[in-house]
C-alpha cells in the first residue's frame, strides 16, 4: 500500500512557487496554496490568494518574494472563499499593490492580459466552483493556476447555489483545452501541483460523468420521491464518503439536481 506525499509548497517550475498556508482540513487538503509568480531577474512579483489570516503565513510569503529581490506589484484572487481572503485587509496593509479578484478592487475581464515586467498572465473567468471563480494562465511558462477549479488531490465542491454544474464543466473542458495545446503544468490553490495539468483535468470530466451516473440511478432507485431528494442522493452516492463533507456533498449533488432537471445531460 503506498501513501501520498506530504505536500509543504514548493517551487513549479521558473516562475512559479507555493507557500502554504497552515490551514488543513477536509475541505482546504494540506491548507491554502498562496502562489507567487515571477520571472527570474524582475523586480515584480504577483501574489495569488494570500489565503488566511495568518501573521506568520503572510511574513513567509513576503520573506519568499524578498527572497527572490523583488516587491508584491499585484495581488490577485481565484474567488471569495474565506480561506482565499480572510488576510486581504491585513495584507493591504502590508504590500503597497492592488488587489483585484474575489469582489476585491477592479473586476477581472475574461481573457484580460496581465503584463509586470517580464511576467505575462492570462485570466480566465472559470466559473463553476463559484460563479466569480478565476483561472489564470502563464503562456511563457506553460502553468495553469486554478483556484478551487482544479485541486491537486481529490474532486473540488461545485457550491451550489453561488456554483453551478453546467458552468463548471464548461470551465473544465476550456482549460482543458489550453493544457492539452501543449505540456502545461497545474498549479491548484489546494493539494500538490502537477507536471501535467491535461491529464488532472481530464479525470475531473470523467469524474463528472460518473458522477452524474450515479445520482441518475439514485434517482431512478426510489431517491426522487425522497422528502430530501439531495440528502437522499448523498447517503446512497457517498455512503463511503467521511460524513464532515456531507454537507459539501450535498451542494454539489444539488448542482447535479439541477443540471440534469434543466436536461443539460
Amino acid at each position: 500500500m503506498t501513501t501520498e506525499a506530504v505536500w509543504r509548497g514548493g517551487v513549479l517550475g521558473e516562475h512559479a512557487h507555493a507557500v502554504l498556508a497552515p490551514n488543513p482540513g477536509p475541505m482546504t487538503l494540506d491548507g491554502t496554496n498562496t502562489w507567487v509568480l515571477h520571472v527570474p531577474g524582475d523586480a515584480t512579483a504577483v501574489v495569488v490568494d494570500p489565503g488566511p489570516l495568518d501573521e506568520a503565513h503572510l511574513q513567509a510569503v513576503l520573506r519568499y518574494v524578498e527572497h527572490l529581490g523583488a516587491h508584491v506589484a499585484l495581488t490577485l484572487v481565484t474567488h471569495w472563499h474565506h480561506d482565499h481572503t480572510e488576510s486581504l485587509g491585513r495584507w493591504a496593509e502590508l504590500v503597497d499593490a492592488p488587489i483585484r479578484g474575489g469582489g476585491h478592487g477592479q473586476p477581472l475581464v475574461d481573457e484580460e492580459r496581465i503584463e509586470l515586467g517580464s511576467l505575462r498572465i492570462r485570466a480566465l473567468t472559470t466559473p463553476g466552483h463559484t460563479a466569480d471563480s478565476v483561472s489564470f494562465h502563464l503562456p511563457d511558462a506553460d502553468v495553469l493556476v486554478t483556484g478551487d477549479t482544479v485541486l491537486g488531490r481529490g474532486t473540488t465542491v461545485v457550491a451550489h447555489p453561488d456554483g453551478a454544474l453546467g458552468p463548471y464543466l464548461a470551465s473544465l473542458q476550456r482549460l482543458h483545452a489550453i493544457a492539452v495545446e501543449r505540456p502545461t503544468a497545474l498549479a491548484p490553490a489546494h493539494g500538490p501541483s502537477h507536471a501535467d495539468a491535461a491529464s488532472v483535468i481530464a479525470a475531473y470530466l470523467q469524474h463528472r460523468t460518473e458522477r452524474l451516473a450515479q445520482v441518475r440511478a439514485a434517482l431512478a432507485a426510489g431517491d426522487a420521491t425522497a422528502p430530501d431528494v439531495a440528502q437522499a442522493v448523498v447517503e446512497r452516492v457517498y455512503a463511503d464518503v467521511p460524513r464532515e463533507v456531507w454537507p459539501a456533498a450535498k451542494a454539489s449533488v444539488q448542482a447535479q439536481l439541477d443540471y440534469l432537471a434543466a436536461g443539460s445531460a
